[in-house]
C-alpha cells in the first residue's frame, strides 16, 4: 500500500501527526494569546487535529476529505464541513483567526494562491492568517529525505513560501522553526502570521 493511500486512514493520519502535533503547534501559542480568538476558520483541519486549542471559541474546520470531516465530527461534535478553500464562504461573520497547519505542501502553485486570495476576503479587520508549512531545505539533509518522502509533493524552499504569502497578506511574523527527534532535525517549518493586504 502506498503512502499516500495509507494516511487517507484517519487512525494512522492521527498516529503519525500526534508525536509532532504540539511541537508543530508551538509558535502559534508562543506568539498569540488564544484566550482572546474568538472565531477560527481551521482550513485543510484533516480529522480534527487542531480542535483542542479553540475549545472556547466558534471553531469551523473545512477538508475536502469527507471521511475526515465525518471523523472530526464524530469526535469532536464542532463546526466541520466538507468544502473546498478556494470557493468556501462563511455563514455569518468573518474569521479573526485563520489557521493553516501544513495543507499547502500538498497543493501545486496556483491551488495555493487562489485559496490564499479567498482567505484574505475572509478575515475581519486586524485579524490574523497563522500558516504553519513544510520548507524544502536547500542541501542534503534528514529533513530534506524526509520532506521528500512526504505525501506532499509542493514543499518549497522558504523564499517561494515567503513570496506566496506576501502576494495577499501584509506579514506580521515569518519564523522558520525545526521539528527535533533523536537528535536531528527530522522537518524544517516555516510559521508566518499575516494581515490580508487592503
Amino acid at each position: 500500500m502506498r503512502l499516500a493511500n495509507l494516511m487517507e486512514n484517519r487512525l494512522v493520519y492521527r498516529l503519525w501527526q500526534a508525536p509532532f502535533a504540539e511541537d508543530k503547534f508551538a509558535p502559534i501559542r508562543r506568539h498569540n494569546d488564544l484566550r482572546r480568538v474568538r472565531r477560527v476558520l481551521d482550513v485543510g483541519c484533516g480529522p480534527g487535529t487542531n480542535t483542542q486549542h479553540f475549545a472556547h471559541c466558534d471553531y469551523t474546520g473545512i477538508d475536502l476529505n469527507e471521511g475526515y470531516i465525518n471523523d472530526a465530527r464524530r469526535r469532536y461534535g464542532r463546526n466541520f464541513i466538507a468544502a473546498d478553500a478556494t470557493q468556501f464562504t462563511p455563514e455569518g461573520d468573518p474569521y479573526d483567526f485563520i489557521l493553516i497547519n501544513s495543507f499547502l505542501h500538498h497543493l501545486p502553485t496556483p491551488a495555493v494562491e487562489g485559496i490564499l486570495r479567498n482567505l484574505s476576503t475572509l478575515l475581519t479587520p486586524g485579524g490574523h492568517i497563522h500558516i504553519l508549512e513544510l520548507i524544502m531545505p536547500a542541501g542534503p539533509s534528514v529533513a530534506r529525505l524526509l520532506a521528500r518522502m512526504d505525501r506532499g509533493h509542493y514543499a518549497r524552499p522558504e523564499a517561494e513560501w515567503r513570496a506566496l504569502f506576501e502576494r495577499d497578506f501584509a506579514t506580521v511574523l515569518f519564523e522558520p522553526y525545526p521539528l527535533r527527534g533523536l537528535g536531528a532535525t527530522l522537518w524544517n517549518m516555516v510559521y508566518f502570521k499575516g494581515q490580508a493586504k487592503s
